[in-house]
């Protein structure tokens, strides 16, 4: 009995040692503050993990009812329901989808065959169908639908003027007439000398 009786003074005096008070408040503030710490973790780690307001407020409380003393199991408990991934991970993946997609979209398909064509093709190869057309101004390459070029601004729908421009008949009243020429001008011939002949001349006497 006595020994008994040693065992339960030294218990009694190590435990009202004010030291080991100390230490057990010490412990205990350590896990309020732990506590306390996974609560806001908590609400932190739901918001980046979801767009729903409440639910972080929610996740948040669940920590703080679980008390200090189950604060650990509460966590296990979130860490399994809670969304697996974050939402600037499941925008990168989405972003990353959607890359992808465009990346097949921008792969040109023939419209007859569906087979893949180079952007620099004129005529598919497996079916002859015409994909593209020369610009005669600039000879790039345009799309049969454009009605401009988009690199030199070739109108293709307007004519030149000369094309163009028809030609209407004018009425015989308004057709040009040609220019008469003037009458010629009758010129009178000169008066050719007569010819002297020997019995033309008078004969002139001499003077006494």
């Amino acid at each position: 009995m006595d020994f008994i009786g040693q065992i339960g003074a030294a218990i009694g005096t190590f435990l009202a040692n004010p030291y080991l008070h100390l230490i057990v408040q010490a412990v205990g503030v350590y896990f309020v503050v732990l506590w306390l710490a996974a609560s806001y973790w908590a609400f932190r780690d739901m918001q980046l993990r979801t767009q729903n307001p409440i639910l972080p407020y929610l996740a948040s409380a669940f920590i703080i009812v679980s008390s200090p003393l189950l604060f650990w199991a509460s966590i296990i408990v979130y860490r399994i329901i809670r969304p697996q991934e974050k939402i600037g991970e499941v925008n990168e993946r989405l972003l990353a989808e959607e890359a992808m997609l465009v990346e097949v979209e921008a792969v040109e398909n023939c419209p007859t065959c569906s087979r893949r064509i180079n952007d620099e093709w004129i005529i598919c190869p497996t079916c002859r169908t015409r994909l593209r057309r020369v610009c005669p101004n600039c000879s790039r390459l345009v799309g049969l639908d454009w009605s401009l070029c988009a690199w030199c601004g070739k109108d293709f729908e307007r004519r030149p003027a000369a094309a163009a421009a028809v030609v209407t008949p004018l009425p015989d009243a308004a057709r040009p007439t040609a220019i008469e020429a003037p009458a010629a001008i009758a010129v009178p011939e000169p008066a050719r000398p007569a010819r002297r002949t020997g019995t033309s001349r008078r004969a002139v006497d001499p003077l006494p």
